[in-house]
């Protein structure tokens, strides 16, 4: 299986590789910066190796450091639908983060001081590799790179001041990426991949991909529709029923606590929560 991270070599550039066990391949180009989301129009695969690195000897960056759009499907799962006591909706609910919300596999989790309410959302995220617009569902395949864990991790106090969702969606720290993007034609049976987090261990989420109600090239086709699809461009695809804030009592995340979430053999994203400081 083809996994591929961003990340900052030893020394403090940034650059993308290959992940072969313990082993990163580095495929960017040295003396300086490097960006995935510049190589994937081309192709992973056809670009030469220019350095290896132990994968102890680097520090990981969200899977795209740098996405120009983020944008994220909410009411995607039924279950998470009536949780919320919301109704179903003719179109996907599209919103937005900021890439400097982003944080990788084991870095903090950050809840502002701003919150009591900071909550968990696990779900897949799909990376376009080819860009476009308007792009047919029956094409949409052939825009997708690969898969990674993502946490929406949500500040639902500042989501629930208007109707909006942006400003409880995007601070600081908040938005988990990672580990690695598993290419997306090594994924036999995505369909059949569950969503799952993990709360201090306790599985707090879990339905299979096959429960969206809008699959992912309705989504793709929705997007690209309104706004020009880029290589690098991340789609957080909704998250399922279980969120913190709508069980009873309700399950916020604090300092200490570990979140996790899982989807297959896509992998795990694993984040400790802080108190920003």
């Amino acid at each position: 299986m083809n996994k591929y991270i961003s990340f900052e070599r030893p020394d403090g550039t940034s650059s993308f590789g290959r992940l072969d066990g313990e082993t990163v391949h580095d495929l960017g180009a040295p003396g300086g910066d490097a960006w995935i989301s510049d190589a994937l129009a081309a192709g992973l695969s056809a670009l030469p190796v220019t350095g290896g690195f132990a994968r102890a000897a680097v520090k990981l960056l969200p899977v795209v450091p740098n996405p120009e759009k983020i944008l994220c499907v909410g009411l995607n799962y039924a279950t998470h639908v009536a949780e919320t006591g919301r109704e179903q909706k003719d179109h996907p609910a599209i919103f937005t983060r900021w890439a400097d919300s982003l944080i990788a596999d084991g870095e903090p989790l950050v809840r502002p001081p701003e919150s009591v309410r900071f909550d968990y959302e696990g779900e897949l995220a799909v990376i376009i590799g080819k860009g476009g617009r308007r792009i047919a569902p029956e094409d949409a395949w052939d825009h997708v790179a690969g898969y990674a864990p993502f946490n929406d991790g949500s500040v639902r106090d500042w989501q629930r001041h208007n109707i909006q969702f942006t400003p409880g969606k995007t601070w600081p720290g908040t938005g988990g990426f990672g580990p690695a993007m598993v290419v997306a034609a090594d994924v036999a049976d995505l369909a059949s991949q569950r969503v799952q987090t993990r709360v201090n261990g306790e599985v707090v989420q879990d339905q299979p991909v096959s429960d969206m109600i809008w699959d992912i090239p309705t989504v793709i086709a929705y997007c690209s529709t309104f706004t020009e699809l880029r290589p690098g461009d991340v789609i957080a695809t909704g998250t399922p029923g279980g969120v913190g804030d709508k069980r009873k009592p309700p399950l916020y995340l604090k300092a200490g606590d570990t979140v996790e979430v899982s989807i297959g053999v896509i992998g795990t994203l694993s984040n400790p929560v802080v108190d920003e400081s």
